[in-house]
């Protein structure tokens, strides 16, 4: 438990980059972390942090060290994952990274079913760009990432992947809802809510546009619950997923054309884990609750096929 302790207050220093604000987030005394800290860089003999006159930064032995530690901190949560599953008591924790646009969609079902089912089990979720998440899974973080155009990488092994189908989204009313499918072209006579270039959408649009053609949108955004609000108001027209509206499309107040230049337009959602870190108890129960809502959305993108 002592040596479980010094790798906790290593971890939380090099997260907060300050003894004090590491002190704070482990309720214990400045003075405890600190010697804690001096006498890890006395055994190992050389400084793990550099001081600064605004608070630490680890050294590149410190980085070294770190990895470890969080790699010993992750095994430590799977055994107690492990030993409560066996006692038919799963509880613990799992931390996922992922993106905003997911976040509106596919994880709020997801994980409302899984608190359900596994109320005992804390559930993390950290909203980040592509490489803060690629960076989070690496370090140990994250359990598993959730995202969209994740870089292929052998450091990641991915668990699912599932194909969303992208459309232009209106209101019912709207002159372009009903059809069978649009274009980019037919969509551009109306104003266009669209995907800031922060996020991996943008890019899938601008390909979409036609050669000599004026992509002026009226809005930009990183919202998809802006772009999805302003939809409802004729004659927006803004470019989602079709897991983004399903709650809406019930609901009756948003409409999903897809869009196609001849072929069926998607953007690929992966769920990926470190190549050679085993998901414990919990991490495992979330990515199957992950899995089975693919396989259920697929289902659903049949219908526009």
């Amino acid at each position: 438990m002592l040596h479980h302790r010094l790798l906790a207050y290593l971890d939380e220093v090099a997260r907060s980059g300050s003894i004090r604000r590491a002190a704070t987030r482990l309720n214990v005394a400045s003075s405890a972390v600190n010697r804690q800290i001096l006498s890890l860089e006395e055994e190992m003999g050389m400084p793990l942090f550099e001081r600064l006159p605004r608070g630490l930064r680890l050294t590149a032995a410190g980085e070294v060290l770190v990895r470890h530690v969080r790699d010993t901190l992750n095994d430590h949560q799977r055994m107690l994952a492990q030993v409560a599953s066996l006692k038919g008591l799963t509880r613990g924790e799992v931390t996922i990274a992922t993106m905003a646009s997911i976040v509106g969609s596919v994880l709020p079902g997801v994980i409302g079913a899984f608190r359900e089912s596994n109320p005992r089990i804390v559930v993390k979720v950290s909203i980040l760009s592509i490489d803060r998440i690629v960076a989070a899974l690496l370090s140990g973080e994250a359990d598993l990432a959730l995202a969209y155009k994740l870089p292929a990488d052998p450091r990641l092994r991915c668990i699912a992947e599932f194909e969303h189908r992208l459309g232009a989204v209106m209101a019912p009313d709207h002159p372009l809802s009903g059809r069978y499918q649009v274009r980019m072209a037919d969509c551009l006579e109306y104003p266009l809510v669209v995907a800031d270039h922060s996020m991996t959408l943008r890019g899938v649009l601008e390909v979409l546009v036609p050669e000599g053609a004026s992509f002026t949108p009226a809005v930009e955004t990183n919202s998809i619950e802006l772009m999805k609000r302003l939809a409802q108001t004729p004659p927006h027209v803004t470019f989602v997923n079709l897991s983004d509206v399903g709650d809406e499309i019930r609901r009756g107040v948003l409409a999903f054309t897809p869009l196609s230049d001849n072929r069926a337009i998607t953007q690929r959602a992966s769920l990926v884990q470190r190549a050679r870190a085993p998901l414990d108890g919990p991490a495992h129960l979330l990515a199957t609750r992950i899995e089975a809502e693919f396989e259920r959305q697929s289902t659903v993108d049949c219908v526009f096929e």
